[in-house]
């Protein structure tokens, strides 16, 4: 892989020319920079910048108005090559406080696998509906320990609104959800983002993490996408760098609360 290639490639077409993942959203491109704003339920922050030192604190100033105006908390997603290169610092004196870093991933659709090998008594079920919205919302709450409502509005939203912009999964044993992933589908660009993906502790370690992106493998390879990217925790790097993915930088989010 060509790395700086792919990484440019990301940034022109995931972050810079970046479209609304939520009907209820929309991206602005002031100045340098770019921003994705909507109501509370949606995600709200800052996408892309290019800035220098001379210009960085300015437009840091102009997010907090505007989003202050807004009347809710933001997040300004830094990556790793993102300039001037004291930008973290800049932001934290602003009063934005940075959560878990992590890797930028990327790997090309034609290199992955796509078999989906799933322990005895395990199955998919694709998400098309508010049941299975249900069971993905019950699976991240339980691996990520964070509430369950601003998940189960946004793919509510987007399986109404846009039903080809996501595709989300639960492996299911019995009637019980024990993993979910989902998929966001950028149109207009060549990358899919793998979002999401989370096992219960009980189910760990028997290959239904390594199902679920297969599984996603083909999907994007059947619509067309040439690159996966993945926002990966250090517990999912590892297994996602056997599986064929590359690290191309980190991503942090800076978080900055009403108030």
């Amino acid at each position: 892989m060509d790395r700086d290639h792919v990484l440019s490639l990301f940034d022109r077409q995931m972050r810079r020319g970046a479209r609304p993942d939520d009907p209820t959203a929309r991206v602005e491109r002031v100045g340098d920079v770019v921003r994705q704003a909507g109501g509370p339920a949606a995600w709200n922050g800052v996408l892309w910048s290019d800035l220098t030192e001379e210009t960085a604190d300015a437009a840091i100033a102009e997010q907090l108005r505007h989003f202050g105006e807004l009347g809710h908390g933001f997040e300004w997603k830094l990556y790793s090559h993102d300039r001037p290169a004291d930008l973290a610092a800049r932001l934290r004196a602003a009063g934005f406080v940075p959560e878990a870093a992590e890797s930028l991933m990327v790997a090309a659709v034609a290199e992955l696998s796509d078999q989906v090998v799933l322990p005895e008594g395990v199955r998919l079920r694709a998400v098309t509906d508010a049941a299975g919205v249900d069971l993905v919302a019950d699976v991240h709450e339980q691996v990520f320990r964070s509430s369950r409502s601003r998940l189960r509005q946004r793919l509510l939203s987007q399986l109404a609104h846009h039903p080809d912009t996501v595709s989300a999964v639960v492996a299911m044993a019995g009637d019980v959800p024990v993993a979910a992933a989902r998929m966001e589908l950028h149109a207009g660009t060549e990358f899919a983002g793998l979002w999401g993906g989370g096992t219960l502790a009980a189910w760990r370690g028997r290959g239904i993490y390594r199902a679920l992106v297969a599984h996603r493998v083909r999907l994007a390879a059947d619509r067309g996408y040439r690159w996966l990217q993945v926002d990966a925790s250090d517990a999912s790097r590892p297994i996602l760098e056997r599986l064929g993915f590359e690290a191309l930088g980190t991503t942090t989010p800076y978080r900055h609360e009403v108030g």
